[in-house]
Formats: C-alpha cells, sequence, structure tokens
C-alpha cells in the first residue's frame, strides 16, 4: 500500500510495501504519494535512547528507516490500556497518525526519515504536540 493522508487509526502501523522496480541499474523502491507532505527529516538515534513519548493535534507522519531497529509503542489518546509494541526494523516503513501517542526506544542506533503533514520549525512542531509518558 501506497501512503493515504486519510488514515485516522491504523491496529498495525507498519505499512505493506509494494514490489520495488528493479533493472540492470538498480531499484525504485516507492515509499508513499502525498500532495499533503509539509516536511522530510532524517533521524539519528543512539543506542538505548527514547523519542517522542508525545501525540501530535493535526500532524502525523510515516517512518522509513534506514538502518537499526525501533521498539514503537502506541496507543489512542485517552486510553487506559497498555500500549501496543511494534518491533520496527531496517526497511519497515510505519505510520503514525494524529491523536495517537508513540514512543520510540533504539535498541541499537538508528537511522529513519520522517515524512510528515505539518511543518518542522520549533514553533509549529512544539504547538502541535503533547507530551505523554509512554515509556
Amino acid at each position: 500500500m501506497e501512503g493515504s493522508q486519510n488514515i485516522d487509526w491504523v491496529a498495525e502501523p507498519i505499512i505493506k510495501l509494494n514490489k520495488p522496480f528493479i533493472d540492470g541499474r538498480g531499484k525504485i523502491q516507492n515509499l508513499i504519494s502525498l500532495n499533503e507532505l509539509q516536511s522530510v527529516v532524517i533521524i539519528e538515534s543512539k543506542k538505548d535512547t527514547i523519542r517522542a513519548n508525545h501525540y501530535h493535534k493535526t500532524d502525523w507522519h510515516y517512518c522509513y528507516v534506514f538502518s537499526g531497529l525501533i521498539n514503537y509503542f502506541s496507543r489512542h489518546v485517552g486510553s487506559e490500556k497498555a500500549p501496543t509494541l511494534t518491533n520496527i526494523k531496517t526497511g519497515d516503513l510505519f505510520f503514525t497518525p494524529n491523536m495517537v501517542e508513540h514512543a520510540m526506544v533504539f535498541p541499537e542506533n538508528t537511522v529513519f526519515l520522517t515524512l510528515g503533514g505539518g511543518t518542522r520549525s520549533h514553533e509549529d512542531y512544539e504547538a502541535d504536540l503533547v507530551r505523554v509518558k509512554l515509556v
């Protein structure tokens, strides 16, 4: 499935990628095709660190893991249930919609690409997120 900006919630955050185009020159792997993309960010995370522990009021993001591993915790905002753990590995694309609490734990050095619906200016980013303690 190539990306869709109309997803409100997904039980499984990992997106199944279409088969790549391969010829004698190499390979092309389509990740997503969106009209509403406003930010593209490469994030490097060190082993045994945590990122996120927040949710976005309106923003959403797809992430593609270039190298490493992410223990991704998520749940609906306001849920009393324990967060769901998804192990995300090199080559996986995953989606986080708005209003989903999420945290990322890095058991090894990890590099991933984030493609977002909102801008990553400090002011806009901070105004759209709410910090939580998921992990």
